[in-house]
């Protein structure tokens, strides 16, 4: 039998974030092949995530990120099984990694075909599945382009918000921020009226009529007077019509043009659960 050092162990534990006793076994199954042990700890990954792949994965990490050049963002959304994993130090570093190599992906299954130190995205999930003993998975992945791209992630990791302005300008980096946060606190259906679909309007609609006919409104009154409640659904639930949390005399869309001839053309939003 080969004899296996502390600092053996210890080299394959920094490689694989395995624990040290699943990384000594490993090293005397494999007889002290470093790649080999490497080879085990993966293959168990490929055990455990089979055996939880039905599992639900709603608790986790949301990464929201822009490039240097400010004109790109993406948000994502490493998921795992419980909060006490999403919370998890290691787990969060590599959502933080995961989100810097999505800024060169153009979709999912492109950011989990990527190289991450030698293996793939999705072996490298497949690995931490094997290590943590939960799902570990890719739940959302967002891309947004534009002259200029703000984020905001929410506190603990649960949402991550991206705006995009019409075009870059002094202070844009705040107002896109602010905008971004906006977003993550209320929750807009759309960024203006021309992005609600219809299906939702008629919806609104019909509630609004049905509300006005049990407070005994005439029929013939319904109409007009829900036409009126809808002008009030978009202001209070499309991005650029919404009161400014911060300033509520202004909507956000008055707030941004305080920068000068600006507009935001854009937003993604991603939140866990």
């Amino acid at each position: 039998m080969a004899k296996i050092t502390a600092a053996e162990v210890n080299k394959l534990r920094k490689t694989t974030g395995a624990g040290m006793m699943d990384c000594k076994k490993a090293l005397v199954e494999a007889e002290g092949d470093f790649d080999k042990a490497i080879e085990i700890l993966r293959k168990k990954g490929q055990k455990v995530a089979a055996n939880r792949a039905d599992r639900d994965s709603t608790e986790g990490a949301v990464i929201a990120k822009v490039n240097d050049a400010k004109n790109k963002g993406v948000i994502v959304s490493l998921n795992c099984e419980t909060d006490f994993v999403g919370k998890n130090e290691t787990f969060v570093s590599l959502a933080h990694e995961l989100a810097e190599l999505a800024l060169s992906a153009s979709s999912k299954e492109d950011l989990l075909a990527k190289d991450f130190n030698g293996i793939t995205v999705q072996e490298k999930l497949t690995e931490q599945t094997g290590v943590i003993g939960e799902k570990i998975e890719i739940g959302d992945f967002r891309v947004l382009e534009a002259p200029f791209v703000g984020s905001y992630i929410h506190a603990g990791n649960k949402i991550g918000v991206l705006t995009g302005l019409s075009q870059s300008a002094d202070g844009a980096e705040v107002v896109a921020k602010d905008v971004a946060m906006q977003a993550a606190a209320m929750n807009p259906v759309a960024l203006n009226e021309d992005g609600v679909d219809q299906s939702v309007i008629d919806k609104e609609i019909e509630i609004a009529k049905d509300q006005l006919r049990q407070e005994g409104k005439p029929e013939e009154m319904l109409d007009n007077i829900a036409k009126g409640k809808i002008k009030r659904f978009f202001k209070d639930n499309t991005l650029v019509n919404q009161a400014f949390i911060k300033d509520n005399k202004k909507s956000v869309s008055d707030y941004v043009k305080t920068l000068g001839d600006v507009s935001v053309v854009a937003f993604e939003r991603v939140a866990l659960g």
